[in-house]
């Protein structure tokens, strides 16, 4: 599943495209994704200046001068694309713009969701009421607060949305190896210490995924085809039997439903 970095540089891409342009058609190929496209999405949408494109947790946001923000989902495979030289059988939504420009929301599991909100009631949103502070916005201090006296294991707490928003797999197992926490230590037990470490390593890990362009895993790809290659970059995810550097070995692990990664060597 795409995650924050894959989302935020997806919401960079689109910008440079879409904020101040109006849009002149938008076309919903299909009834649903995950759940029903809104009935008058291309009714409010059309004809529509874009005001600016933002992201919350995982969901990117195209804010409109009707007061109107298309919210978007990736889902498991979705991805935008701009000005494709042909059509895919999973082209689901289609947007043309003032200047020429034609972007094309492809999904071919159609996990993804695309909501049409209310811009001064988008923090009232059902999806959006509960998240916690965005990562780029957590203290130590702050996280310490929502930590305290959860028994849970730290690696499934950063994965909570209400403890912090839009924090995935990946990156939760990359940020906890930079800080040597182990991903089974109960939550409310870390200290305010180790978080010191750990925080800076979430911001660092998330920072150089954006601009690395994100992961590529399975089907995702930046809007305009470009792969991203942090990748190349991780240190223990997906690294199962591989020497870590202090001259450990990386493991894996079931945790929570998902795999985790982590060296036992130097993450206590």
């Amino acid at each position: 599943m795409p995650e924050l970095p894959e989302v935020e540089t997806t919401v960079r891409g689109l910008a440079r495209v879409l904020d101040g342009r109006r849009l002149t058609r938008v076309e919903a190929r299909r009834a649903d994704l995950r759940r029903a496209f809104p009935e008058d999405l291309g009714q409010r949408l059309t004809g529509a200046v874009v005001t600016g494109l933002g992201r919350r947790a995982k969901y990117g946001l195209i804010h409109t001068d009707r007061d109107d923000t298309m919210v978007f989902h990736l889902g498991m495979s979705g991805r935008w694309r701009i000005d494709p030289s042909a059509e895919e059988p999973h082209d689901h939504l289609a947007i043309e713009t003032d200047d020429g420009h034609r972007l094309v929301l492809n999904d071919p599991r159609r996990f993804g969701s695309v909501d049409l909100v209310r811009t001064a009631e988008l923090g009232e949103w059902g999806p959006f009421k509960a998240l916690g502070p965005e990562p780029f916005d957590l203290t130590a201090k702050e996280l310490k607060r929502r930590l305290e006296g959860r028994s849970a294991a730290i690696k499934l707490m950063l994965l909570d949305q209400n403890i912090v928003a839009g924090l995935g797999n990946i990156y939760v197992c990359e940020a906890l190896f930079r800080a040597g926490i182990n991903p089974r230590r109960a939550a409310g037990k870390v200290s305010l210490e180790r978080l010191k470490r750990l925080v800076p390593s979430i911001h660092a890990v998330l920072a150089e995924a954006i601009e690395a362009g994100g992961s590529t895993l399975r089907d995702y790809a930046q809007p305009d085809g470009e792969l991203g290659y942090f990748s190349k970059s991780f240190a223990v995810y997906d690294r199962e039997g591989e020497p870590c550097p202090c001259g450990g070995t990386v493991k894996r692990f079931a945790q929570g439903g998902r795999s985790t990664w982590y060296c036992p060597a130097c993450q206590r």
